[in-house]
């Protein structure tokens, strides 16, 4: 058992509030989802508390996409009042997304806390250039994949997002504008494909991991409940603040200076990872 004083708990509380809040603006704003800043900061959070484990990262992703199912809901509705979610673009890829996103919980269940930040650093980097040197005019193809195409690359997108416990934004932005999707549009539809994959896997995160050791106290199956609850109080909050910036500015700087950020927590997740 692990003891704290409540003088060394409050600070990091007040952390993951500044933490939540800013992840609601970020998945209102740029619809890449809060779970790219949620998940190293839940991980530094706990390994500091002395929970650090090989299935620390999992408990992380799990609580991450614990608070994207609110905060997507939250952000798909302020968005939609604004006319700009594509509901058939979100009825017609969910089942591919859940099916990837189930896949993943499974794949997840039977990694290691490396194998993840590996995946999570290589992928975040990867997310955070696109988003820093990416170009409008970059296009794959004048409309959003059909048939085969949509049936390989949804439960790819549900996949890859679960194993880093993010949203569909940091994925979903990135494939519908390279469809010729208008950006508000792909950043309102991708909302909408942060609760596809966030539900059954967090269903799947709940059910397992009961016997594992070393977790931190209130953690439900793979769900650490006060982190869950002390971000998801202040994603709720801030992400129709978000939605509205994403309506009335230009997003491109800050969307240079989140993807530089988001690239040297990916970095800084990769180095740890490999030289620990």
């Amino acid at each position: 058992m692990y003891a704290f004083e409540i003088s060394q708990l409050l600070p990091l509380i007040a952390l993951l509030m500044i933490i939540g809040a800013i992840a609601g603006v970020v998945a209102g704003l740029l619809g890449v989802g809060g779970g790219i800043i949620l998940v190293p900061a839940f991980y530094y959070m706990f390994a500091a508390l002395g929970y650090e484990s090989e299935y620390l990262m999992q408990i992380c992703v799990a609580t991450s996409l614990a608070t994207i199912i609110f905060t997507s809901i939250r952000s798909v509705l302020s968005h939609n009042k604004k006319g700009a979610v594509d509901w058939n673009i979100l009825k017609r890829w969910a089942p591919g997304i859940a099916m990837g996103a189930v896949i993943g919980v499974l794949i997840a269940r039977e990694m290691r806390s490396v194998s993840l930040m590996v995946i999570f650093g290589v992928l975040g980097t990867l997310v955070g250039f696109y988003l820093a040197f990416g170009r409008q005019n970059w296009r794959l193809g004048d409309a959003m994949p059909m048939g085969i195409g949509r049936v390989v690359t949804a439960p790819i997108l549900g996949f890859l997002s679960v194993l880093m416990g993010i949203g569909g934004g940091s994925f979903g932005v990135p494939l519908m504008t390279l469809y010729n999707q208008p950006i508000h549009r792909a950043i309102a539809t991708s909302a909408g494909f942060g609760v596809i994959i966030a539900v059954p896997s967090v269903i799947g995160f709940l059910m397992i991991g009961w016997g594992m050791p070393v977790k931190p106290p209130l953690t439900i199956g793979l769900v650490n409940l006060p982190a869950f609850a002390v971000v998801v109080s202040m994603t709720l909050i801030t992400a129709p603040f978000g939605v509205k910036l994403a309506h009335a500015l230009d997003p491109k700087p800050l969307k240079t200076v989140f993807a530089f950020f988001i690239m040297l927590m990916a970095l800084n997740m990769l180095r740890k990872a490999i030289w620990g």
